[in-house]
């Protein structure tokens, strides 16, 4: 299942440089993105209309992009500007063009309905631009569905079996975590609260706890703003008032998960670790580093279950106590859907 009227992150901004092509898949549809001279991004079709050469594979100059093949070029629209040695040129020749927004050091594509791209619903990612705070962007690519990468960050009790080097802490204490998952028809929300814990090695590693802390873990998942999972997570002495919001005598991090589906089987897993530990103590360092190795366990957890579903595709799942906000989320997206599916039918 693919949605396709939704904003979706291609990729950061740093990985289009001037004057080169890159060629991904998104939602099955190949796509060359690339940067014109006057800085603008563009986002067409990866297939030459004249013999289906990728476009990917081309050169950019000033604010086209030629084919490798035959010399064919395309404007940043996607509008056939010149076939070599040929004055006319059809309609026919020209190329999709998709939308696409820079904002946050991030490249936003909607792959969907043009005229229903809205730049001003995309998710903002404060952390990327606040000088308070340090962050590292990472691009996995992963070979599942999707929606199981936002099946594992919606349900957090894996997180002290799958990371229990890393991030993971007393696998009782995450299943008897104060629970809470809210759910407004736009955005699933999931809130625990785990105090009077003993801090895992991350923590300690990142605030130089020496005791119990209270954790907390919040996630956000509002697809219709962007397909993005949002955690907040972090720790305080115990009784400090992490609860109540009082929070700078702790340790904070906020981790901001970007997926786009590629293939059926497929996915881009954009993520970025940020946190607001002085970049002078070298905490962020390690910690980008333990979250790099946290974020690969689930990388292998993700293609594992791929590999588990591909064997029999039509065998469901068994529900748990700990589903809520997984099953929230999944409906969600069906519910999106749908009304794509109804729009499509009423036109």
């Amino acid at each position: 299942m693919f949605i396709y009227n939704a904003w979706y992150v291609a990729a950061f901004a740093a990985d289009i440089e001037p004057g080169k092509t890159l060629g991904r898949k998104y939602l099955n549809k190949p796509v060359v993105l690339f940067r014109t001279e006057g800085g603008e991004i563009a986002a067409l079709e990866d297939r030459c209309s004249h013999r289906a050469m990728p476009l990917s594979a081309g050169h950019v100059d000033g604010n086209v992009i030629r084919c490798c093949y035959h010399g064919v070029e395309f404007d940043g629209h996607g509008t056939c500007t010149r076939i070599p040695n040929q004055a006319r040129i059809p309609a026919s020749a020209n190329v999709r063009h998709y939308p696409v927004v820079e904002k946050d050091h991030l490249i936003w594509i909607w792959m969907g309905e043009p005229a229903l791209a809205d730049p001003g619903i995309i998710v903002d990612s404060p952390e990327h631009n606040d000088p308070a705070w340090t962050w590292r962007p990472y691009n996995f690519p992963v070979q599942s569905n999707w929606q199981l990468i936002i099946d594992n960050i919606m349900d957090l009790t894996h997180v002290p079996y799958i990371h229990a080097r890393t991030i993971g802490g007393n696998p009782e204490q995450h299943y008897n975590a104060d629970t809470k998952v809210e759910f407004d028809g736009r955005r699933v929300t999931l809130l625990r609260k785990m105090p009077n814990s003993i801090p895992p090695k991350s923590y300690v590693d990142a605030g130089g706890f020496k005791g119990r802390v209270d954790r907390w873990q919040e996630v956000r998942f509002e697809p219709g703003i962007g397909m993005t999972c949002r955690v907040n997570a972090g720790g305080c002495e115990v009784g400090t008032g992490a609860y109540e919001g009082r929070r700078d005598n702790g340790f904070m991090l906020a981790n901001n998960h970007f997926i786009t589906p590629e293939t059926e089987t497929t996915s881009h897993y954009l993520w970025t670790i940020c946190t607001t530990a002085p970049r002078e103590s070298g905490v962020p360092e390690v910690l980008f580093d333990q979250f790099f190795d946290t974020i690969s366990e689930d990388e292998e957890t993700l293609e594992a279950q791929q590999r588990r579903i591909d064997d029999e595709p039509d065998r469901p799942f068994v529900g748990i106590a700990s589903d809520g906000a997984v099953n929230q989320a999944r409906g969600l997206l069906s519910v999106m859907k749908e009304a794509e599916e109804g729009a499509k039918i009423a036109a």
